[in-house]
């Protein structure tokens, strides 16, 4: 058991196996003693606030399986606390393993406060959005609001919170050189502030009272990238790199204060670095969990960055991410509405599962090689069954029947073989031209 006045690193130095422990060990299938030291060494976070009570933990590393998290909230033009329930459930219904809430707009605490009662996924949240809605402008953000806001947020149950305690005052002109900018909405705030007053980042120079809070409550951080690259002009630059090595260095300050960290990575990177962005965060983080948004690796597809972003996830995590932050179709575009959340949640499962099957994570293939019995033995209710969005696939195959027996399409064809052959066929090839029926017609003549 934990005690209450420890946290889930503190335990896995001390070698004890936490109930939070025993359970992620038992859904990744590895060795309770194994995760332990995972734990104790940073290379896996189990972001678990000691006040959600209705969490069911997981945990978050490389060597496991590979975890999504889906954004969600509302904006000061958009949506209340209904809207975001309704986006919460959606997002976990389709499989996000953990929800960030970004709200930014009226009732943020109302908000958040309801989400986290009704979550057992764990809750981030970034909490210098909060500090911003109680002031007129953010020049006037103080280290003081910031902490009460943390603290608030920590005794409500959040998990995770990411911190923008990297980017510091002398970053700021790298990012001026940029096509883009800064893009981080924390970071663009925090840019600012230092610019207008000439001083450091706060988050960076009070690190450590946040940590303070942190151990109190087992919050876990996640240690923003403000300056990542919002488009491929900017991937890999200067301004990157040099807050990952800053971000390195809080990663040894939380673990030395028993806190557990993860680092979160590039927007807009093309492919061809995406490996070497993994590895070099790995060697400057001391791999802690990375935990990556994308990255969009082509900047011309707004309507589509659920594509273009899950085309850089599946590449990023089968490269050592531990976490892909989802990216729906509204990005660059507007705030998701609940489509968006399924769309995007179930983009990147199919990411996150690729590259479980790529990392040969123990067991990743057995959903894939069920499927594929089921094609063979042309068992549609079990290939419903065993896909990731069971709903969009009964509908597709729902319309291509209306399809087929529609009378326009029917005339002159024999739509008497879905109840002869009880559909062993699909509409895309028809019983005569159906691969698998024609095939299965040589194995019975052996």
């Amino acid at each position: 058991m934990q005690s209450s006045l420890t946290t889930e690193l503190l335990a896995a130095r001390a070698g004890v196996v936490t109930e939070a422990m025993a359970a992620v060990a038992a859904s990744e299938k590895v060795e309770p003693e194994a995760l332990c030291a995972d734990v104790a060494a940073g290379r896996v976070v189990i972001p678990a606030n000691r006040h959600h009570e209705t969490l069911e933990p997981i945990g978050i590393g490389r060597r496991l399986r590979v975890k999504i998290n889906a954004n969600i909230g509302n904006s000061s033009t958009s949506s209340g606390i209904k809207e975001e329930l309704d986006k919460l459930e959606t997002a976990v219904r389709y499989g996000a393993d953990t929800v960030m809430d970004l709200s930014t707009g009226e009732d943020v605490d109302r908000i958040r406060t309801a989400i986290i009662r009704h979550s057992r996924v764990p809750i981030g949240t970034v909490p210098l959005y909060e500090a911003a809605c109680h002031v007129e402008d953010t020049n006037d953000l103080t280290i003081e609001l910031l902490l009460e806001v943390i603290e608030k947020q920590a005794r409500q149950g959040v998990d995770y919170m990411t911190i923008h305690a990297g980017l510091l005052w002398e970053h700021v002109p790298m990012a001026k050189r940029r096509l883009l900018g800064i893009v981080s909405r924390g970071g663009a705030i925090m840019a600012r502030w230092m610019d207008t007053h000439g001083l450091q980042n706060p988050l960076y120079t009070h690190f450590d009272k946040i940590l303070a809070i942190c151990v109190q409550h087992d919050v876990t951080l996640s240690l923003g990238d403000g300056l990542r690259p919002g488009c491929l002009a900017d991937a890999s630059d200067e301004a990157q790199f040099a807050e990952l090595e800053v971000l390195g260095e809080l990663v040894q300050r939380s673990r030395a204060a028993g806190v557990q960290a993860m680092v979160e990575g590039p927007g807009h990177i093309p492919l061809h670095e995406i490996q070497m962005n993994m590895e070099r965060e790995r060697e400057l983080c001391d791999d802690a969990p990375f935990y990556i948004l994308g990255p969009v690796v082509a900047d011309c597809a707004p309507g589509y960055d659920h594509i273009t972003s899950g085309i850089g996830a599946a590449l990023g995590a089968m490269h050592g991410a531990a976490m892909l932050c989802y990216v729906t179709p509204k990005e660059h575009l507007g705030l998701p509405n609940s489509r968006d959340v399924r769309d995007g949640v179930i983009a990147y499962k199919i990411a996150a599962h690729a590259a479980d099957i790529a990392k040969g994570v123990p067991g990743a293939r057995d959903r894939d090689d069920a499927i594929s019995r089921a094609r063979a033995d042309f068992d549609w209710e079990k290939q419903f069954e065993l896909a990731l969005d069971p709903d969009k696939a009964r509908e597709l195959r729902d319309e291509a029947l209306r399809e087929r027996e529609s009378p326009a399409d029917s005339a002159g064809s024999d739509c008497s073989d879905r109840t002869e052959k009880g559909d062993k066929f699909c509409t895309m090839c028809g019983p005569k031209f159906c691969s698998m029926r024609v095939f299965n017609d040589i194995r019975d003549n052996d």
